[in-house]
């Protein structure tokens, strides 16, 4: 087996692989890191077939999507996962052909109600239903206490105790374990009665994950992140320094447009000297008025340079060549001691 295990703060993401014929899985991956992943295949000699999520995250961001399209291979969940860009859906003991390995899914609904664990080998990918000396949460949306601990020790617990674990999180540093070894020292396995079990899943009183809804909605529904509309739109636009700006606005540049994308009272408050205001959400409706001539360079900026790059991507797309973003926005001009005006041109 082939086998490069990815850590993202505290998440984990699986690239394995059979050695034989070069047919691997990428399991939980998560969007930041799409271009480690294919580094790690293309050092490995790997060909990805399957990009599989244990369940539907909720604390980051599946790279899933993005890398089946990228790699025109489908993206395997269980039937239950409610994402409607899943090609190959799941259920409880099937099985996948991957080279010479087998991968067999066992459905552990609890923290999910479409959690499943996948065993290959000597190993178990356990997501969020096992984690190392814990397990996943129920508190959140499908998550349900009761059919965790039927997960756990009616089914998981019950496999070879010399199965090694990984699961989708760790943040205490741990790199592996087994069953056995978690049935025997996990605080939350050492509660296996169901009433016990459940009551203390019911009193965990944890914090929400930072990216909850913006999660699970990508998640879910294969929408961008807002980091992705930001990443997508600054490929496609090119960027101005603020000393370069400075520098032309100081030479009296008449055939640049200096284009101001805040609202009004951030505008009257503080802005570039002959800056243009065109709030960004009325962009759209005023470009033909506003901005009658195509040819003309064009500079956005906003407070922090992430709504202008959105802005000048549209520009840009709407026909304007030469539209250009700041590069740090009103907020790193100010801190560069450049020149602000606080009246309305």
């Amino acid at each position: 087996m082939i086998f490069e295990h990815i850590s993202t703060g505290g998440c984990q993401s699986y690239l394995v692989g059979c050695p034989d014929t070069c047919s691997a899985i990428l399991i939980d991956p998560e969007l930041s890191r799409i271009d480690r992943y294919l580094a790690l295949a293309a050092r490995d000699g790997l060909r990805i077939h399957y990009v599989i999520d244990t369940h539907t995250h909720a604390d980051h961001f599946s790279a899933s999507r993005a890398l089946a399209a990228q790699l025109d291979v489908p993206v395997v969940m269980h039937r239950f996962s409610p994402a409607p860009y899943v090609d190959l859906r799941l259920e409880d003991g099937e099985m996948l052909v991957v080279g010479k390995m087998r991968v067999q899914a066992m459905h552990t609904p609890g923290h999910t109600r479409d959690s499943i664990c996948l065993r290959i080998e000597d190993r178990i990918f356990t997501g969020d239903t096992l984690l190392i000396g814990g397990t996943g949460r129920t508190d959140l949306p499908t998550g349900n206490p009761e059919a965790l601990h039927d997960s756990l020790f009616g089914h998981l617990l019950k496999l070879d105790p010399a199965l090694q674990v990984y699961p989708a999180h760790d943040y205490k540093g741990a790199s592996a374990s087994t069953l056995g070894a978690e049935l025997a020292n996990n605080p939350r396995l050492q509660k296996r009665s169901r009433e016990e079990f459940v009551a203390m899943m019911n009193n965990l009183n944890l914090g929400m994950p930072t990216h909850l809804n913006e999660a699970l909605r990508t998640n879910m529904s294969g929408g961008k992140t807002v980091a992705q509309m930001l990443a997508d739109a600054a490929a496609v636009v090119p960027f101005m320094s603020l000393d370069e700006l400075n520098a032309r606005i100081a030479a009296g540049e008449s055939d640049l447009l200096v284009l101001d994308v805040r609202e009004r009272e951030a505008y009257d408050k503080a802005h570039i000297p002959g800056a243009r205001l065109l709030p960004r959400g009325q962009l759209e409706l005023r470009v033909n008025q506003d901005l009658p001539d195509p040819t003309r360079r064009i500079v956005s900026y906003c407070e922090f340079g992430r709504i202008s790059t959105l802005a000048t991507a549209t520009l840009r797309e709407l026909g304007f060549a030469r539209a250009v973003a700041l590069d740090g926005g009103l907020r790193a001009w100010t801190e560069a001691g450049y020149p602000l005006t606080a009246k309305s041109d």
